[in-house]
């Protein structure tokens, strides 16, 4: 029998109250075989902890590393430009509170160039992540009347055009960072997700047309952000060829109750991150979608290893989150690590 061409992983974001030894030891009790660190956990030092440190860590838990997840100060480098204080919680420098935002852009760039430096030095090219507000808020939430374009009362007849802006500044924020994701090899890869520079699959293909096809920008599958109308198969399909990460999420959305309320206790809202087993979305359906557009073998290419990550990111609105986090690495290594077909169940008919 063939061998399962993925494995069991889990998204460290959520648990950045443990430190990286304590969440390898909490994900390899529950089965997983590798984790994705956040950023966070990575420091250490002067800023980060070494590669060697890093890789023994691993090593001495048997563990592989399968990314490294940066969502959050690549979110606030581009995102800071609209003076959000939403991204505070995120800063790599609480003292950045003080500073314009400029600086706060300027000190999360440099970080983040040094991170994909220690990412590089651990042989890690696949770093998951989404590109902040680029295009301003009112693009961000899809404002339907469309008032995006228009007289420029500042200027004598000047007008304005907030997404040919947001392109321009797009290109010119992430420069410096897709240039040396290039030059080391690196795929930053977008998570597709409201709040961002791209929340469906046409915003993402436009962000890719607007830098020239630029190669390091990769896709973060993740299928529970699918919840505005827009499929996860179409969103995947339509930017299939460049997904180099994934996540295994679930979420149920509550009939009748308004999805853009502005509420923030999760047990209220209409839409509710759940357990993977229970949620509204087809698991099996979803993994299988990911090896039709190529994901796996992708991800084995560019990392050199045998088998690709499901990373669990499971959450819940009601259930403890690392019992919610193990129930998924135990349902992803029961459920969706299965031997992939070589051929057509056809083929031996009639031998």
């Amino acid at each position: 029998m063939a061998q399962p061409i993925y494995h069991p992983s889990i998204e460290g974001a959520q648990h950045g109250a443990k430190s990286l030894a304590a969440f390898l030891d909490y994900a390899k009790a529950a089965g997983a075989t590798g984790t994705q660190p956040s950023n966070y956990m990575l420091h250490g030092g002067k800023l980060f902890k070494s590669a060697k440190e890093i890789r023994d860590t691993f090593a001495e838990r048997g563990m592989s590393l399968d990314g490294i997840s940066a969502h959050c100060p690549f979110w606030v480098h581009t995102s800071a430009w609209t003076g959000t204080k939403s991204g505070n919680p995120f800063f790599v420098d609480p003292a950045l509170t003080k500073e314009s935002p400029e600086k706060v852009e300027k000190a999360h760039e440099s970080y983040l160039l040094k991170l994909m430096d220690l990412s590089a030095e651990l042989n890690v090219k696949v770093m998951p992540m989404f590109w902040g507000v680029a295009f301003g808020w009112e693009l961000a939430t899809g404002y339907p009347w469309g008032f995006w374009a228009g007289p420029d009362l500042s200027a004598k007849g000047g007008k304005y055009d907030l997404l040919a802006e947001g392109k321009e500044r797009f290109v010119k924020k992430t420069a410096k960072l897709r240039k040396h994701a290039n030059d080391l090899g690196i795929k930053i890869c977008h998570e597709i997700h409201p709040g961002t520079a791209a929340s469906t699959a046409d915003d993402f293909n436009m962000l890719v047309d607007i830098c020239g096809g630029d190669a390091c920008l990769g896709v973060n599958a993740d299928p529970s952000h699918c919840w505005e109308g827009e499929t996860w198969e179409a969103r995947f399909l339509k930017v299939g060829s460049r997904v180099f990460a994934a996540h295994v999420k679930n979420f149920v959305i509550r009939s009748g109750f308004p999805l853009r309320a502005m509420e923030p206790n999760w047990p209220k809202r209409a839409m509710q991150f759940t357990d993977l087993g229970s949620g509204d979305l087809n698991m099996q359906r979803y993994v299988e979608l990911l090896i039709h557009v190529g994901y796996p073998q992708r991800y084995m290419q560019v990392m050199g290893t045998k088998s690709a990550p499901l990373v669990v990111e499971a959450e819940s609105a009601h259930k403890d989150l690392d019992y919610c986090s193990a129930d998924g690495i135990r349902y992803v290594k029961e459920n969706l690590c299965f031997p992939v077909a070589a051929g057509s169940f056809e083929d031996g008919m009639g031998a």
